[in-house]
C-alpha cells in the first residue's frame, strides 16, 4: 500500500495528515516531507495518524528524528489520532514516555 502525505500550514502549525502504511517503502517519502516543517523555529507539527493502518519500526526511526530535530531546532511535534495498532508499537518502544501523543482530534481544522 501507498502513503498519502498532506499538509496543510496555519499560523505557526503545520497539520500533517498521513494515510495508509508508512513501512520500509513510504518512510523516506513521509522523512523528506516531515524533517523539513520539525525545522522552523517556533512551529508545532501536528500529525494525524488516523488514517495509517499499519507502521514498522523504520516508521518510527522517522519519528525519532522528527522528535530529535524538533530539540534541535526549538519546534513541537505532536502526534494525534493513533490507531491502537499503532499506539501498542510506540508503547512496547517506550516512544509513547518521550513523545506527545494526544488521542483527541487534530485542532484548528
Amino acid at each position: 500500500m501507498n502513503l498519502t502525505i498532506d499538509v496543510t500550514n496555519k499560523e505557526n502549525t503545520a497539520y500533517v495528515s498521513l494515510a495508509g502504511e508508512v513501512d520500509a517503502f513510504t518512510a523516506p517519502k513521509l522523512k523528506e516531507a516531515l524533517l523539513p516543517l520539525t525545522k522552523e523555529d517556533g512551529q508545532t507539527v501536528e500529525v494525524d495518524l488516523q488514517e495509517v493502518n499499519y507502521m514498522d519500526s523504520t516508521g518510527l526511526g522517522v519519528f525519532i528524528s522528527a522528535l530529535k530535530s524538533t530539540k534541535e531546532h526549538d519546534t513541537e511535534l505532536k502526534l494525534v489520532q493513533m490507531q491502537e495498532r499503532v499506539y501498542r508499537l510506540f508503547k512496547i518502544t517506550g516512544l509513547t514516555e518521550i513523545m506527545n501523543i494526544d488521542s483527541t482530534v487534530r485542532g484548528g481544522m
